[in-house]
C-alpha cells in the first residue's frame, strides 16, 4: 500500500517538475524577448520584466519539492555519504519530520496574511505598466510550501520503504565535473 501511494505521489511530483521545466522555457523566451526589445528596438515593458521575476520565483518555489523527490537537495554530504542506507533513511526521515516540515508549516502560516492582504487590497505593481493581481504570485508561497509538504511525505514514504527493504535508496545525482 505504501509503495502504491509513493508511486502515485512520484508521478504527481514529476508532473509538477515537468511543468516547472516548461516554465523555464517560457522564462528563457521571455528574457530573450525583453533583451531583444530593449537593445534592438529601444523599447521595454515593465510587465514583461516583472513576469520574468514572477516566473523565476515560481520555478524556484516548486523546484524545491522536485529536487527533494530526486535527491538533489542540499545536505551535509561529508557525514551522510559514509553511512549505510538504513542510517541514511533514518536521518532523512528524522530530518524531514523535525526540520523540513516545521519550516514549511511556519512559512505557510506566516505567508497566509501576506497573501490575503494583497488580495483584499487588490495590490498591483508599484511601477506604471506593471502587473496587476499581485496576490496571484504571492499565493504561490503557501501553495508551493504545501507542495513541499506533499513532497516531504513522499520522501518519508520512500525512506520507510528503504527501511522495510522494499526499495533501493535513491541514486545520488551525478556531480558535474568542470575541466
Amino acid at each position: 500500500m505504501l509503495v502504491k501511494i509513493e508511486k502515485g505521489l512520484d508521478r504527481f511530483i514529476d508532473g509538477v517538475g515537468y511543468l516547472t521545466g516548461v516554465l523555464m522555457i517560457w522564462l528563457i523566451l521571455n528574457v530573450a524577448w525583453d533583451v531583444m526589445m530593449r537593445y534592438l528596438f529601444h523599447d521595454s515593458s515593465i510587465a514583461m520584466q516583472e513576469l520574468e521575476w514572477h516566473t523565476f520565483a515560481v520555478i524556484m518555489l516548486y523546484g524545491t519539492g522536485y529536487a527533494l523527490r530526486h535527491n538533489a537537495h542540499v545536505r551535509v554530504d561529508f557525514l551522510y555519504d559514509r553511512m549505510n542506507p538504513r542510517k541514511r533513511a533514518w536521518i532523512d526521515i528524522l530530518g524531514t519530520i523535525f526540520f523540513l516540515l516545521p519550516l514549511a508549516l511556519l512559512v505557510i502560516y506566516g505567508s497566509w496574511d501576506f497573501v490575503m492582504d494583497a488580495y483584499t487590497t487588490h495590490e498591483i505593481s508599484e511601477d506604471p505598466g506593471g502587473l496587476t493581481h499581485r496576490w496571484i504570485i504571492k499565493a504561490q508561497i503557501p501553495l508551493a510550501f504545501t507542495f513541499l509538504i506533499l513532497c516531504a511525505f513522499d520522501f518519508i514514504l520512500h525512506n520507510i520503504n528503504i527501511l522495510r527493504g522494499i526499495e533501493p535508496p535513491l541514486p545520488e545525482p551525478e556531480e558535474e565535473v568542470i575541466e
